[in-house]
């Protein structure tokens, strides 16, 4: 499983949080911002919506962030770090530019 596929599926469902988590909100919130000024995804799209970032270069990112996590022996809380808040992040960013393609039933 590629690294963006595994952190989306274990940080998609913190999705749900925002609802009634709006610190948590606003903190990924300002995490894709700085992705997206990190990864130099900030020119925008028709209607002024940013650009998605390139699939390879947040992989790339994601890896580098996830060793650093390895290296520290973080360990995921029960509330939200900047670890949690950088992974939904890129989670959420994964998800709303569809960068993960699609899986293929092995079946067919």
């Amino acid at each position: 499983m590629s690294p963006l596929a595994e952190i989306t599926r274990r940080y998609a469902p913190r999705f749900a949080e925002f609802a009634f988590e709006p610190a948590f909100t606003a903190a990924v919130d300002q995490h894709v911002a700085e992705l997206r000024e990190r990864l130099a995804a900030s020119g925008t799209g028709p209607d002024l919506i940013p650009a998605p970032p390139d699939r390879e270069i947040l992989t790339d990112y994601a890896l580098g962030f996830l060793d650093g996590l390895t290296e520290t022996d973080w360990r995921e809380p029960v509330g939200h770090d900047y670890a949690v808040c950088r992974l939904t992040a890129i989670s959420w960013l994964v998800n709303l530019h569809g960068l993960i393609p699609p899986q293929r039933d092995p079946e067919r």
